[in-house]
């Protein structure tokens, strides 16, 4: 099996003997882009995707199947019209949706965008099959016309491990008899962050006043969300994402996770860090559609600590934070009995 993406750190191939077979991992050298700047994104999805077919042509032509995913950006275009020629099975392990993502950014789709969408359904019926990470991506799918004979359930497990002894980082001094809400990795464009907001403040001017955020996060939302809570004069931590190996300690670091999701996005993106949230064991707070699988899994997986809120329902947001501060007062109860 060989396995080839991108690096940051340059290029390099690796390989090495597992039982009867034998592992290679292939990275090519690919700089960051700045995903704001649109018509150099498209060169570097271009160049990108172009290099990593010549780059991989002949292993491509030795092999019997062709495992990709949605990155970069819009790799089926290049991989699926080079399968006509070496007529291989072609899995779709679907990430995010492109470019129905870039359509729900805007609000609507244009004419260049339009194209690129015919085009891309055109090229997902000549897929033979395609993974999803949740049953929400089965159900774009089905919208466009693939057979769910086409589908299998492949879901993305939590990048860390967490087990009853590990050990959580330390809290911000800001969170002393506060509930800590922790908001991490990327707050971007897919993610809701009005309807928080707004609960946020409200909690702290109507309310229990006892939930601190902690904006643990990157994306041009996290940016927006510090400036609003600033000019609000309400409380919250700045932190910065951790490495992987800390991930695992700061996911049990906080009282209670926050995960946002716009409704334009449900079934186009998953954010991947919420089996990490409930392992955690902590309760969590949604504030997205119930058609998401973020909706599923929270509600399987959170042992009832958990309160799903939808986009634009300040009131219920709000009750979910004290919700969340109701749950601080009755422990501390329990431990002065």
């Amino acid at each position: 099996m060989t396995l080839a993406g991108l690096s940051t750190q340059g290029d390099s191939d690796t390989s090495e003997e597992i039982g009867n077979g034998r592992y290679r991992e292939i990275k090519l050298a690919a700089k960051p882009y700045d995903k704001t700047r649109t018509l150099r994104r498209i060169f570097w999805t271009a160049g990108t995707n172009t290099r990593l077919v010549f780059r991989l042509w002949r292993l491509m032509r030795a092999s019997e199947s062709i495992l990709f995913t949605g990155s970069p950006p819009l790799f089926l275009h290049w991989i699926a019209p080079a399968n006509l020629i070496l007529r291989k099975k072609l899995i779709y392990r679907i990430t995010d949706f492109h470019p129905e993502c870039a359509i729900a950014e805007r609000g609507r789709s244009s004419r260049s965008l339009d194209l690129v969408y015919r085009a891309t359904l055109f090229w997902r019926r000549r897929v033979h099959m395609f993974e999803i990470l949740g049953h929400d991506q089965g159900e774009r799918l089905a919208e466009i016309g693939i057979p769910r004979e086409r589908m299998r359930f492949k879901p993305d497990p939590s990048p860390v491990e967490i087990r009853a002894d590990t050990v959580p980082l330390e809290r911000p001094p800001e969170a002393t008899g506060k509930v800590l809400l922790l908001y991490s990795g990327n707050w971007g464009v897919a993610h809701d962050h009005m309807t928080f907001v707004e609960a946020y403040r409200r909690h702290h001017s109507q309310g229990k006043a006892n939930v601190l955020l902690w904006l643990n996060a990157v994306g041009s939302n996290a940016q927006q969300v510090a400036d609003m809570l600033t000019d609000l004069g309400l409380p919250f931590v700045r932190g910065k994402p951790v490495s992987l190996d800390r991930l695992a300690s700061l996911l049990v670091t906080p009282d209670a996770h926050l995960i946002t999701l716009s409704d334009s996005f449900v079934g186009y993106v998953l954010p991947s860090k919420v089996y990490g949230c409930v392992q955690s064991g902590k309760p969590v707070i949604f504030i997205g559609s119930k058609r998401s699988d973020v909706d599923r899994i929270c509600r399987e997986s959170a042992n009832g600590r958990y309160r799903q809120v939808e986009v634009g329902n300040v009131a219920a947001a709000f009750q979910a934070l004290e919700y969340l501060g109701k749950l601080a007062i009755e422990q501390d109860e329990c431990l002065a009995c």
